[in-house]
C-alpha cells in the first residue's frame, strides 16, 4: 500500500508528541536527521547559558557553587538521566567524556572480575564497536597485559569462556542501529562469570532503557546526541550499586574525594558513584545539557520514552517503506535491522558507490544526515522533533539525487574532516 504524502500529514496530526517540537530551535527548510550524532538546540538554551554567564558567573562569581547549585550538578543532572535509563536516584553522575568515563568504568570492572578471578585476562567486544571504545579498551591491555578479543555480533556467546572477565558493548551500533538484548546479553554474561559494561551512547534517550532491570554492571553514554546537550556536553557514568563501593576508579581527581574541601594530602573517595567523578566540573556545558534532559523529561506526562518509542519505530518503519517503494533500482542496501525489538532509533543504508557524495547531496538540500565510512548512508530519528511529513520529504530529496545524479557533482565528492 502506497503511503502518500497526506497519509503523513494526517499522522502528524495525530501525533500526542507532536507539541513537543516546540522545545527545540529547528532551522527553516531543514528536515534534520543527525540528531544520532548531535542533538538541536532546547529553545531554553541560550537564555539559561547566558544567565549562568551573565548573572551566576559575572557577579555571583565563586559564590555560585552554593549559591547557583553549581557544586551539586553532576549528582542533580544524574538523577535526570536515572529517569532515561533504569537507574534510581543517586546511582548516576553526569561529568567527563564518553572516553574518560569508558576508562574509569572498564579499568574498575577488570579489577573487580580480576580479584575474583586472576586468570581473567580477556576483554571482548565488537568488532564494529565505535572505535574510541575499542581503542581505550587496546589501551588498558597494554597497560595490564590483558588480550582485547574481538567477534562479530552472532559470536558473543561463544566467546564467554572463562578467560574472559569484561563483555564491553555498544546497546545500539553506530554504524547500523542493531541493538542487543541487554537482559539477556548480561544474563549470558554473569552466567558465564563475565562482568558487563554497556555504552548508552546511541540508546539513552532514544530506546527505552532499564540498567537496573536487567542487572548490567557498568554504562556510559554522551550528553550531546539525543539528550540534546550540545556539542561536546558532559557525558554520564552509571555503576550498580553492587560494585559502586568496591574499587577507585583510576582517575581519583578531588572531586570524587569523600571531602574535597578538607585538602587532605591522602585520597579517600567519595562514596556510591560520586567516586567517578574527576576534576572541577564544566559548569557552562552542564548548564546547557540540563536544559536539554529537561526537555526529553516533558515527554515524561506524555508516556515518557515508551511513547517515544513507539513514535521512533514508526518514523523508522515509515523511512525503510517509501525508501524501498521510491528510490528502487538504484543500489541502497537496507543495513538496520527490520525487527523492532533489534533496532534503535536510526536507519543505515549501504551503496557500494558515492555514499558520501548522496549524503553531501542531500545536505545541500537541507536534508541533514551523515556518512560512515566506508559505506554507510546514516539517518537518525528523533521523536521529540522529527515528524512523519518531513520523512516523507526527505524520502523524496532522496530519489531526485539519485535520479538525476546529482551526488557526482564534484563539489559533493570533496571530503570534509567531518563526514
Amino acid at each position: 500500500m502506497t503511503t502518500t504524502l497526506q497519509d503523513c500529514r494526517a499522522l502528524d496530526a495525530q501525533d500526542p508528541l507532536r507539541a513537543l517540537r516546540e522545545q527545540f530551535v529547528l532551522p527553516e527548510g531543514v528536515i534534520y536527521l543527525d540528531g544520532n550524532s548531535l542533538g538541536v538546540l532546547p529553545r531554553t538554551a541560550a537564555a539559561r547559558v547566558a544567565q549562568a554567564v551573565t548573572a551566576e558567573w559575572g557577579e555571583g562569581l565563586i559564590r555560585s557553587w552554593n549559591s547557583a547549585g553549581w557544586y551539586s550538578m553532576p549528582q542533580r543532572l544524574g538523577d535526570k538521566i536515572g529517569q532515561l535509563v533504569g537507574a534510581q536516584a543517586g546511582e548516576v553522575v553526569a561529568t567527563d567524556s564518553t572516553s574518560i568515563n569508558l576508562f574509569k568504568v572498564l579499568s574498575a570492572a577488570l579489577s573487580i572480575a580480576r580479584a575474583d578471578a586472576p586468570q581473567r585476562r580477556v576483554i571482548v567486544s565488537e568488532r564494529s564497536n565505535f572505535p574510541t571504545d575499542l581503542y581505550i579498551a587496546e589501551a588498558l591491555c597494554k597497560e595490564r597485559g590483558l588480550t582485547l578479543q574481538l567477534v562479530e555480533p552472532e559470536g558473543i556467546a561463544a566467546a564467554l569462556t572463562q578467560d574472559v572477565a569484561v563483555l564491553m558493548l555498544t546497546h545500539v551500533n553506530y554504524r547500523t542501529g542493531a541493538m542487543h538484548d541487554m537482559a539477556a546479553v548480561t544474563q549470558a554474561a554473569h552466567a558465564a562469570g563475565v562482568l558487563t559494561v554497556w555504552d548508552l551512547a546511541h540508546s539513552a534517550g532514544a530506546v527505552p532503557v532499564d540498567l537496573n532491570g536487567a542487572q548490567a554492571d557498568f554504562a556510559i553514554g554522551c550528553g550531546y546526541k539525543y539528550l540534546n546537550g550540545g556539542p561536546g556536553a558532559p557525558a554520564f557514568v552509571w555503576a550498580h550499586p553492587r560494585h559502586a563501593d568496591r574499587f577507585w576508579q583510576p582517575l581519583a581527581g578531588w572531586w570524587s574525594h569523600a571531602a574535597p574541601f578538607e585538602f587532605t594530602p591522602g585520597y579517600t573517595p567519595a562514596p556510591g558513584i560520586s567516586r567517578y567523578l574527576c576534576g572541577t566540573q564544566p559548569i557552562l556545558s552542564m548548564t546547557a545539557l540540563e536544559c536539554g534532559l529537561d526537555a526529553m523529561l516533558a515527554a515524561q506526562p506524555l508516556g515518557g520514552m515508551q511513547a517515544l518509542r513507539k513514535k521512533s519505530l514508526a518514523l523508522t518503519d515509515l523511512f525503510i517503506a517509501l525508501v524501498e517503494e521510491r528510490c528502487a533500482g538504484h543500489g541502497l542496501a537496507l543495513v538496520t535491522p527490520r525487527e523492532h525489538a533489534q533496532r534503535g532509533s536510526q536507519v543505515c543504508l549501504s551503496r557500494s558507490e558515492g555514499a558520501y557524495a548522496i549524503v553531501q547531496a542531500l545536505i545541500a538540500r537541507g536534508v541533514i544526515g551523515d556518512f560512515r565510512a566506508p559505506d554507510i548512508l546514516r539517518f537518525g530519528f528523533t521523536p521529540l522533533y522529527v515528524g512523519f511529513e518531513e520523512v516523507w520529504h526527505a524520502v523524496e530529496h532522496l530519489k531526485q539525487v539519485m535520479e538525476s545524479g546529482e551526488w557526482q557533482r564534484p563539489e559533493f565528492n570533496q571530503k570534509h574532516a567531518v563526514t
